[in-house]
């Protein structure tokens, strides 16, 4: 035996033991479970362009910005589908339309309270329904006269709930945000932000 070398002992030897390998696993549990309403949430934000039944109206894609204006009147009949647009009647004294919102899982990140009999202003892209019914593919709304906005499409008409475009975050400074010096809807000419648009 080589000079100043301990001889091994077998109680300095270590085996891991089974346990150790379950955390590790519990983390993977722990992401998955934490992560996996953001991996559904950008599945339901991949929603595939469709024609709604009845009005022949594209969704979501259906926003023509040629055609954008604003609405105010009452609102009744909310609907707020599985699969589709959130939509409810919005009754103006003249004419009704269909308004057409966002999907059910965006609508409720809102948070919106809307009843029967509130009053709404719709700021949005006006169409005719192959049905003859008139339509407003929404781009912001707010409830009663100080409520606050709440958007659902940018300037472009581009859905909200899709996500961050290339080329810039839609965030602070955005569409009818308080960050703008517009504001939201009905803070300047024309209404809802000073973006001017037909009005009925």
């Amino acid at each position: 035996m080589v000079h100043g070398m301990m001889p091994a002992r077998a109680g300095n030897v270590k085996i891991p033991k089974i346990g150790r390998v379950v955390p590790p696993a519990l983390m993977f549990l722990f992401f998955l479970s934490a992560f996996l309403p953001w991996v559904l949430a950008t599945v339901q934000a991949q929603e595939s362009d469709t024609v709604l039944e009845g009005s022949g109206i594209r969704y979501p894609r259906g926003f023509d910005p040629n055609t954008v204006g604003e609405v105010h009147g009452k609102v009744y009949g909310l609907s707020v589908p599985e699969r589709g647009p959130v939509r409810f009647r919005l009754e103006t004294g003249r004419e009704t339309y269909t308004v057409l919102a966002s999907p059910k899982w965006y609508w409720n990140d809102l948070n919106v309270e809307l009843f029967d009999g509130a009053e709404i202003r719709v700021r949005g892209s006006k169409t005719l329904g192959q049905d003859s019914n008139l339509y407003i593919v929404a781009q912001q709304i707010r409830i009663g006269s100080s409520g606050r906005p709440m958007d659902l499409r940018d300037v472009d008409g581009s859905p909200l709930w899709k996500g961050p475009r290339a080329g810039g975050m839609r965030a602070p400074g955005g569409f009818g945000s308080p960050m703008r010096g517009g504001g939201g809807m009905g803070s300047g000419p024309g209404g809802m932000g000073g973006m001017g648009g037909r009005r009925r």
